[in-house]
């Protein structure tokens, strides 16, 4: 397919437009280093025009019908379908993603939008036991009114949706600012979309920029009263504190050093197919990556062989091969930094059972092991195809290595008996866990996020409505009130 270029524009109150800023965001194909298009970059003054166009149009979208909501969501799902083949094509061509995870991320993004649809109906009234007599307490549920959104390039037609469609369903609007890497998957394809399913204009505004143009103007804007970002926990704290100094509502889903631990009960087999889907999904590039590979002690050596087999057999392979496992880094220079990373281990005494080498962009699967504890390895954010195996004794001890780092957005234990698997997962914090299955999971309904540390919040499901409405008490006084006074 010809690349869309024609997406990589600002799009702000339902027209596309060059941004105003003095230099160019280069969005490259990982795949084969060529230039897809440039952008010029949004300027603070743009941020200014997105966020107000959002404002005005906002209000009228909450006092629309939530049928008329649902349809345009309705819309969305349909299109997306209708798309399926180009808008999978645009994910391998833009991040260098294989044939497998960009149609997982195409179907998820349907479903998500599916659900969705759904929210637009959800209840927006409720009555609670009033303490007068005579009187009627009311509680309404209303949108939050803009939200502002800062994605991400792991999954970032996902991630984008995961706010903008429930928050759009709830009768909200949206700014997105897209990950510089992503500039269309994760913004200007969303507008598309959108555009094209009826939404009315300023309700979904389109910033491609950086913060190295706009600062922090994109959160500290009057207007959105949430800001939604995925990203690392280093960038979200600060979001965090920004938003904070202004008391605006986060909703942060931050990576870690997520885990999967195999238990010496547990199918073996079964455990490295999963390590290795929860490992080198997206080349490890995704924020629900299992970075470390927990494994008891009685079963390690077995373990080991039949992963460092297993992991063997993915070679770094074209993006547009239907059997290509493993894809491109997004740039030569984290080729380069995964490269240095794995050195700086094995000179602090790790042992690779399996050693990937770069060649350009492309790099092969590592397997690390040996690495003494404490290392900051282990508590670092990998984003590539880098496995970390830490053997344990005892559950209690696992317990304690998996706690005691953050542990991420998701993580998994294998084990024979399930409701052992539950025990295990129910004392591990933060984030979501799994029992028998791979890290890397999802759903539109059940809740995700990060939540180790306060406010974080979470999205998907019942979550994603506490996330983007807010409740407003109304009493009804019927017939006269008495006072003691």
């Amino acid at each position: 397919m010809s690349f869309p270029s024609e997406l990589a524009r600002q799009y702000i109150d339902g027209e596309w437009l060059t941004g105003s800023g003095a230099w160019d965001i280069i969005d490259f194909n990982p795949g084969n280093g060529e230039k897809l298009c440039s952008v010029t970059v949004a300027t603070a003054e743009e941020v200014d025009l997105a966020y107000r166009a959002a404002e005005r149009a906002q209000r009228e979208w909450a006092a629309v019908s939530p049928y008329e909501r649902r349809a345009v969501l309705d819309n969305a799902v349909r299109l997306v379908g209708e798309r399926s083949g180009e808008i999978t094509e645009l994910i391998i061509e833009e991040l260098g993603g294989t044939r497998e995870r960009a149609a997982y991320e195409v179907e998820a993004a349907q479903e998500l939008l599916r659900e969705a649809a759904g929210q637009a109906m959800s209840p927006v009234a409720g009555l609670l036991p009033s303490a007068a007599g005579g009187r009627e307490d009311r509680v309404y549920r209303l949108p939050v009114g803009v939200v502002g959104v800062i994605g991400a390039f792991d999954f970032p037609l996902l991630v984008t949706m995961r706010t903008v469609a429930p928050a759009l369903a709830l009768g909200n609007a949206v700014v997105v600012k897209p990950h510089q890497h992503a500039p269309v998957t994760g913004g200007g394809l969303v507008a598309r979309v959108f555009e094209d399913a009826g939404l009315p204009a300023g309700l979904l505004n389109v910033l491609i920029t950086d913060s190295a143009e706009i600062g922090d103007s994109f959160i500290q804007h009057p207007v959105p009263e949430v800001i939604s970002f995925t990203g690392s926990a280093r960038v979200g704290r600060h979001v965090a504190a920004v938003a904070a100094g202004l008391l605006k509502r986060t909703v942060l889903e931050l990576s870690g050093s997520s885990a999967l631990v195999v238990l010496e009960d547990a199918d073996l087999d079964h455990a490295v197919r999963d390590v290795v889907h929860s490992r080198f999904l997206f080349q490890g590039q995704a924020g629900v990556a299992a970075r470390r590979i927990l494994v008891a002690r009685s079963v390690e050596k077995e373990f080991t062989e039949r992963l460092t087999a297993a992991v063997s057999t993915l070679p770094p392979g074209d993006t547009g091969d239907p059997d290509a496992r493993i894809g491109p880094a997004l740039s030569a220079f984290q080729a380069e930094a995964l490269t240095a990373l794995v050195d700086g281990a094995i000179e602090a005494g790790a042992t690779a059972l399996v050693r990937g080498r770069a060649r350009g962009n492309r790099v092969g699967p590592t397997v690390l092991s040996g690495l003494p504890e404490g290392s900051p390895l282990l508590e670092q954010e990998i984003f590539g195809p880098v496995t970390l195996l830490v053997p344990f004794d005892g559950e209690g001890e696992a317990v304690r290595i998996v706690n005691g780092t953050p542990c991420g957005l998701s993580g998994a234990v294998h084990t024979a008996d399930v409701e052992r698997g539950v025990r295990f997962a129910r004392r591990i914090t933060g984030g979501t866990f799994h029992v028998g299955g791979a890290a890397v999971q999802g759903g539109p309904v059940a809740a995700s996020g990060w939540e180790e540390r306060p406010g974080t919040g979470r999205l998907n499901g019942a979550a994603a409505v506490e996330a983007f409405t807010t409740r407003k008490w109304i009493s009804v006084q019927h017939g006269r009130t008495v006072f003691p006074f």
